[in-house]
């Protein structure tokens, strides 16, 4: 079985996509005390290192074959500050680079916001470009959509980067085919069974009822935007990001009892995540939100995932 070693883990959705790929986690790291909560009330403590990476010695992490990292992208995010790294959390890609020359592992696997590729005019992609090619890989990279490459009804853009220790290898490996998206975001939405009070917009509030009074349309999703309502017409749930942890930023229906958010399992099932996992009692709602926006789309990584195992299982026959 093939080992991975996983950066910024979050609530495990990259782990989660290449355990199901057949990959073994051999050691994961993860700053966020109630990320690390979620990750090991769903995937268990035996391999998971609580604390800052900046702090952890290169040399103490095992050897492997994949080095996975969904390093922080609001540095590069429209939505974020766009700071780059010129960000404390964009210069966290260099601990990437820090660890890929420690553990040298075959395939690295990096996912981010689409923008990366954008940002600072290229400077900020041709970095990252250029820093994987100096340590001797070879890169291919993609922008897949989740509703364009999972059969999931969400508008959520990320770029995968793929960097492969030899030629052999890298030639062999191709990103998963586009899938037909065959729901929209409406069939994923539970509208007939009352929800907790929690979710729904029904204090008298003048934000509150400026909401009611503008999601009204039980046939669409909104998005609020930083106070705005915007009705989507596209038929897909909006990026699920981490700033829908507050009311005013956050995907809105209307359902049979009143106007709500999604709730923190129609949330996690538009990222992909099985139906068993979810949160331990100790994270409050705010959190749990924070959490999955700043998560990924398991069936995309699973997809991905699959194809870095076979080029992988590939190579060990034959080097037998």
């Amino acid at each position: 079985m093939f080992n991975v070693v996983s950066l910024f883990a979050g609530i495990g959705g990259i782990c989660l996509g290449f355990r199901q790929a057949g990959f073994n986690i051999c050691w994961a790291n993860e700053k966020d005390h109630a990320a690390c909560l979620t990750y090991r009330h769903n995937l268990g403590d035996r391999y998971l290192v609580e604390g800052d990476i900046k702090k952890i010695n290169e040399n103490s992490i095992p050897k492997a074959d994949v080095l996975a990292a969904g390093f922080p992208c609001q540095s590069f995010s429209i939505a974020g500050a766009g700071k780059g790294f010129s960000d404390p959390r964009g210069e966290l890609f260099f601990d990437v680079v820090r660890v890929a020359s420690a553990i040298q592992p075959k395939v690295i696997f990096l996912e981010n916001v689409e923008n990366l590729m954008e940002h600072d005019n290229g400077h900020t992609f041709q970095v990252i470009y250029s820093s994987l090619v100096e340590l001797g890989y070879l890169i291919r990279y993609r922008a897949m959509p989740t509703h364009e490459y999972a059969n999931i009804p969400q508008t959520r853009r990320r770029i995968y980067i793929v960097a492969v220790s030899n030629y052999e290898l890298c030639n062999r490996f191709r990103f998963p085919d586009p899938v037909p998206l065959t729901t929209s975001a409406l069939d994923w939405l539970d509208r007939k069974n009352m929800q907790p009070d929690i979710y729904y917009y029904s204090r008298d509030t003048a934000f509150e009822r400026y909401v009611r009074s503008m999601v009204t349309d039980d046939r669409y999703i909104c998005r609020i935007y930083n106070g705005s309502v915007i009705k989507l017409k596209n038929r897909k749930c909006p990026t699920l990001t981490a700033t829908m942890c507050t009311p005013q930023n956050a995907a809105v229906i209307k359902d049979s009892f009143g106007v709500r958010r999604l709730t923190l399992r129609e949330s996690l099932k538009f990222q992909g995540f099985p139906k068993d996992y979810y949160f331990p009692k100790t994270i409050d709602i705010q959190s749990a939100y924070k959490q999955i926006g700043n998560s990924v789309s398991v069936p995309v990584i699973f997809r991905i995932a699959k194809n870095i195992h076979t080029i992988l299982l590939g190579d060990n026959n034959n080097s037998q």
